[in-house]
């Protein structure tokens, strides 16, 4: 892994910003941190763990991934996603709302999972799987914030949460593996996975195959990207976290980190 983390500490060293990353290999154990106790606003990395917030509903027997979410319009807000372009009064599964907030950052699906599980539900949710940095008060793309404090994620809480989703111990196995299918679904690849070979060339002779759970977070100055790569029979947990830079630098560089994991794991 040495060598890994060297070209990630060349690509870093370019920036003028803060980084905040977690590499850990899951094959053979080895983990490399740098500055993994920062704290970053959260962007839209935040919706990992209200997913599990709303997973672990769903195990105590509180919510079913069937039930149906009424869309309000009171609820709309702009930003990601589709749902605030969605008819009012229309209802969807709690699982689909769950896709939508994930694989297309939607911001008025994230909106609805708060009210449904609750702000309080959420922080413990995050205190029962490890995070002890981060912090969670506010819904998405409301004019005020919660004087408490801002939304805010460290790469050492988010890199324990794709740990145990990856292990199968976030919440449950099974939830751990409804998780990690939903977030190999995701829609927005423009930064960790951006340089990696197109998934349909995974088909080619010599190919090795690869997936990506993961979910990025995006607002000016901030760009994060988080998630558990699957490149052959290799596994392998990146939390990248970046502030204080050039908007298409840091997306550069995150696509850059992509690529050489991708190239160490093959």
């Amino acid at each position: 892994m040495e060598e890994l983390v060297s070209e990630v500490q060349k690509l870093v060293e370019q920036s003028k910003g803060t980084w905040g990353i977690v590499l850990e290999d899951l094959n053979s154990g080895e983990k490399w941190f740098h500055n993994e106790q920062e704290l970053f606003y959260a962007a839209s990395v935040i919706k990992v763990p209200i997913m599990a917030s709303v997973y672990r509903a769903v195990d105590r027997g509180d919510l079913s991934l069937m039930d149906l979410i009424i869309l309000n319009e009171k609820e709309y807000v702009g930003g990601s996603g589709v749902l605030q372009h969605f008819t009012p009064g229309l209802s969807l599964p709690l699982q689909d709302v769950i896709m939508l907030m994930i694989i297309q950052s939607d911001n008025t699906a994230t909106n609805l999972l708060i009210d449904l599980v609750g702000v309080d539900d959420i922080q413990n949710s995050m205190k029962e799987a490890g995070m002890v940095y981060s912090t969670f008060y506010n819904k998405l793309m409301l004019s005020k914030s919660n004087p408490k404090g801002a939304n805010r994620i460290a790469a050492a809480d988010i890199a324990i949460l794709l740990h145990k989703m990856a292990m199968g111990d976030l919440v449950s196995g099974k939830a751990s593996r409804q998780m990690v299918e939903v977030m190999k679904k995701q829609q927005v690849r423009d930064c960790l996975p951006e340089r990696l070979p197109s998934p349909y060339s995974n088909f080619d002779y010599g190919m090795t195959p690869w997936e990506l759970a993961n979910k990025t977070g995006w607002i000016p100055g901030t760009r994060h990207d988080a998630g558990i790569f699957y490149v052959g029979n290799r596994k392998l947990i990146a939390t990248v976290l970046s502030k204080d830079e050039d908007d298409l630098l840091s997306k550069r560089i995150l696509a850059q980190i992509g690529e050489e994991i991708y190239k160490y794991l093959r």
